[in-house]
């Protein structure tokens, strides 16, 4: 367009030009030599204006070239633009690991800054943005926190990404895959999906299952099958040295293994429970309290207060005050000295 209105002021002016020449100047005809090379013999106004016409071409030459110049450089801008875009997508799927390349400075410097942020878009971006890419993928990170189930494949992220676990999760609250599937295949889960899942498992699962996973098994899934011993309701029959196996699974603390022996006292028979906390106290100190609470709970003072009696002075000072207590017939509950 500028190019087209140069054209016509620049030969509007030669013509001008031409024109005052030949009516105010000269009308003569001048013949020249050019390197030796004699040229015809032409109106000087039309000498005059021969170099406006070769001035005219050159810059047009020249404007030609620099918006050729311009031309790529926009052409980068714009994909460098295109590019900046995927890269913002990129950041709100949390894919971390992609690295995109720029063409310009300025967005080099923008795409890093991206690269290197986590962002999570609000529900008012995907009302003000005209790219359909990006509402996409606004629209699927907003089903996806909503609880709802989305296809992911196409946009290839990685096992480990926060989008990723939250869709499986939703997969799992939906019923679309069950306990058994994240237990059998867990590397494809995430660890926290694993643990509940196997502890949603052994809600109802029988022995054989519940130790057939047994290596997700965490305090809380520990709890729920103890819970489940004779009772009436998911009833589960496990002998001592099943729940020792079990047991022997995790590293519970002093307070841990005498909260599993309050659980066990509801429905277990109190001859079993007992031989449980004897077997384990016996490989191991630590569970020497649950034992003792297990004793005093169930009444068995004799062998309670055998225990007490070879033990150091400083251990056990809690049984020994409710010892005291006892022996004065005062009655008080267990559970307040522990």
């Amino acid at each position: 367009m500028y190019l087209k209105r140069y054209t016509i002021a620049a030969f509007i002016l030669m013509l001008l030009t031409g024109l005052y020449v030949n009516f105010y100047i000269s009308s003569e005809s001048v013949g020249m030599d050019f390197f030796g090379i004699p040229l015809p013999a032409l109106s000087v106004a039309i000498w005059v204006v021969v170099p406006l016409f070769v001035l005219y071409i050159a810059s047009v030459f020249h404007m030609a070239f620099y918006s050729i110049l311009g031309g790529f450089k926009l052409r980068k801008y714009e994909k460098d633009y295109q590019l900046m875009l995927d890269t913002i997508v990129d950041a709100y799927l949390g894919k971390q690991e992609v690295k995109h390349y720029f063409k310009t400075e300025r967005y080099k410097l923008l795409g890093s800054l991206v690269e290197h942020t986590k962002m999570s878009p609000t529900h008012e971006v995907s009302l003000q943005s005209d790219n359909e890419k990006i509402n996409s993928v606004i629209k699927l990170i907003e089903e996806i926190e909503s609880g709802e189930v989305v296809d992911l494949k196409k946009y290839a992220l990685e096992a480990t990404n926060p989008l990723v676990l939250k869709n499986d999760r939703n997969r799992y609250a939906k019923g679309e895959i069950n306990a058994e599937d994240i237990l059998s295949n867990p590397q494809n889960f995430s660890p926290e999906l694993v643990t509940e899942a196997y502890s949603d498992f052994v809600e109802t699962s029988p022995l054989y299952a519940i130790e057939k996973y047994k290596e997700f098994l965490s305090k809380e899934s520990l709890f729920k099958i103890l819970a489940r011993i004779n009772a009436d309701e998911n009833r589960l029959e496990v002998s001592n040295e099943a729940l020792i196996q079990l047991f022997e699974v995790l590293e519970l603390n002093e307070k841990e293994y005498i909260e599993a022996s309050e659980v066990l006292s509801h429905d277990m028979i109190p001859e079993q429970r007992m031989r449980l906390f004897e077997a384990m106290s016996a490989k191991n100190d630590d569970i020497m309290s649950a034992y003792l609470y297990t004793l005093y709970d169930l009444e068995m003072l004799d062998a309670a207060d055998t225990i007490l009696e070879i033990s150091q002075p400083e251990e056990y000072s809690n049984f020994k005050a409710y010892q005291a207590l006892k022996k004065h017939d005062e009655h008080y509950s267990i559970n307040l000295f522990i």
